[in-house]
């Protein structure tokens, strides 16, 4: 029977060399935009959680950096809690709306589709979290196209 013989990992260790980085530290010129957009289940998996880092790391680069919620997607700008609205069930139960609310509070832009709040969700405008702006459906393709015009970065989130 083969033998293991090297001491087990504990708290503190380093299994990688986190300290390396390979590309150049970008950062955007005068100017720069960026959009992200999430036609996604909101919770399904960690999509969300992921590109609402990626736009504060875009943000905190220089890109002027704007979310646009559409379809399911309008579901991660709902207030949520337990049992009250902004209280946390558990560990990590808000941690996209925090990511929503810091992204805000740094300068960023988040809109929100009104045709999916109301046609597929039920939902208000009164109901999204502070400082979302809620658009309507024809200003979907219209931000998306104002954004190439200008050259922005654009990061699609797909996932129903």
């Amino acid at each position: 029977m083969p033998t293991v013989n090297i001491p087990a990992y504990k708290d503190g260790d380093f299994l990688v060399n986190y300290e390396e980085k390979v590309f150049e530290d970008v950062k955007a010129e005068p100017g720069e935009k960026a959009l992200i957009t999430f036609h996604t289940v909101a919770f399904e998996g960690s999509i969300g959680l992921v590109n609402m880092l990626q736009a504060k790391r875009l943000l905190r680069k220089g890109f002027e950096t704007k979310v646009l919620l559409y379809g399911p997607g309008v579901q991660l700008g709902v207030q949520r809690g337990f049992p009250t609205l902004g209280a946390e069930a558990f560990p990590g139960h808000l941690a996209v709306n925090n990511q929503i609310k810091g992204f805000i509070a740094e300068g960023g832009e988040v809109y929100a589709c009104r045709f999916a709040l109301q046609a597929l969700y039920g939902q208000t405008e009164k109901a999204l979290i502070e400082g979302i702006r809620a658009i309507n459906p024809l200003d979907v393709m219209d931000l998306r196209l104002l954004m190439r015009r200008d050259g922005a970065l654009i990061i699609d989130t797909w996932t129903a």
